[in-house]
């Protein structure tokens, strides 16, 4: 089945951050009063490594328990990681932009989207000089609140660019398990894991994978032999 909507994560999957999630979840636990260097903070920093690719929020909610204090590390992080992308700390995966221009060409419509909240998604945008460069961006917020391991944001890119008859002629890449699962749940039939980010090929292979590439310039010429 022809594939017409490609879904692409963002950060490890087109957007090389450098490792800026460690680094903003750090300066919001410290404000929630997490120490560094602290047996508390090793752990909580395993389990934001351990669940890339998840709603922020969401982390951050089973990291703190309370609304309250998860609403708090969350303002805290995205403050973080946007002073950190508007350092110039962030970059295009080599190959990425070049893709995703040579997906458009083939007539296949592309959707960029992310488990940050839209305040940093357009940080991470204007950075990069991509406002431009796909037609729809989504977060979380955009499809109803939930973001990865449901399917919600792939199905929203679906509804809302109504470039599909068919779930089957979706495609989905990221570089996390959890892009897998929501892929996989959203019925795409590639879901595409990519070694340039937080996961490795085990991983994504557990996740739901049906290919696993070196990186995101390779999937065009995957797509270009489904159809």
């Amino acid at each position: 089945m022809s594939i017409k909507l490609v879904v692409l994560d963002m950060a490890g999957t087109t957007v090389a951050d450098g490792g800026l999630v460690e680094q903003a979840f750090s300066r919001a636990a410290e404000q929630l009063g997490v120490e560094p260097g602290s047996e508390d903070h090793a752990k909580k920093l395993q389990y934001v490594r351990d669940t890339m690719g998840e709603s922020k929020i969401t982390v951050f909610r089973a990291l703190f328990g309370d609304e309250a204090a998860a609403q708090k590390a969350n303002v805290a992080f995205e403050a973080a990681y946007g002073e950190l992308v508007d350092g110039g700390r962030i970059a295009p995966i080599d190959g990425a932009r070049e893709a995703i221009e040579e997906l458009r060409a083939d007539g296949r419509r592309v959707v960029l989207t992310t488990g940050f909240a839209r305040v940093t998604q357009d940080a991470i945008l204007d950075a990069l000089g991509w406002r431009d460069l796909v037609e729809l961006t989504l977060c979380p917020a955009d499809a109803g609140g939930r973001g990865r391991p449901y399917p919600d944001m792939v199905l929203a890119a679906l509804l809302r660019t109504q470039a599909a008859d068919d779930v089957r002629q979706i495609a989905v890449a990221g570089d996390t398990a959890y892009d897998m699962r929501s892929g996989a749940r959203s019925g795409a039939s590639v879901v595409a894991g990519v070694l340039t980010g937080a996961h490795d090929a085990a991983a994504l292979r557990a996740g739901g994978a049906t290919h696993v590439l070196g990186s995101v310039a390779e999937l065009p010429g995957v797509l270009g032999g489904v159809g």
